[in-house]
């Protein structure tokens, strides 16, 4: 969320929401975290968010996609929130089901921040790593590495099981009414 908001302007209420609702699947030994956060968490989440953007606290909205809409395609609704400086929440495969949040695109290479720290990324070509503080994004990964299947690094995995959270600060939001796109 800082990535969209000064961390001033991001209210208590909703730092509290997202620590209470998130990490709520149960592992095997049946303790609450340690499986994640559930897709009905997510999906609470985005919903709990879009509201609360309404009470005029906090200019942002929310939306949670699913199945085909998880994708790149050029005029998918997550390259779309990307182009107009939204950012997605969504869910890969990092060895187990793992969520990142997406910050940008630059032609088929997508910025995004993977809170989980690697001392060493495993060995896949075209895949930037950065660290240091305060970064917008750490890693820097071509788009076609999210459509493949399971057990690939960064892969939305099944269509069936793709999951994401399209998220805008509206005032910063590029609307279609205020940007030109000029095709040559």
């Amino acid at each position: 969320m800082s990535f969209l908001f000064d961390r001033e302007e991001i209210p208590p209420e909703v730092v509290r929401s997202i620590m209470i609702y998130c990490l709520d699947s149960f592992g095997t030994d049946g303790i609450s975290g340690k499986s994640g956060t559930s897709h009905m968490a997510m999906m609470f989440l985005a919903n709990w968010l879009e509201d609360f953007g309404k009470t005029g606290h906090l200019p942002i909205s929310a939306r949670y996609v699913t199945g085909e809409q998880v994708n790149f395609s050029q005029n998918g609704p997550i390259r779309d929130a990307l182009c107009r400086n939204g950012a997605a929440v969504a869910r890969v495969d990092l060895e187990g089901w793992h969520y990142v949040l997406l910050t940008g695109a630059e032609g088929d290479r997508i910025l995004l921040f993977d809170p989980y720290y690697l001392e060493k990324l495993p060995a896949y070509p075209n895949i930037q790593v950065f660290s240091g503080p305060a970064l917008l994004y750490n890693r820097v990964v071509p788009a076609a590495y999210f459509e493949r299947g399971i057990g690939s690094l960064y892969a939305f995995g099944p269509v069936e099981e793709r999951e994401a959270v399209i998220l805008f600060n509206e005032r910063t939001r590029l609307k279609e009414e205020n940007t030109v796109e000029y095709i040559i």
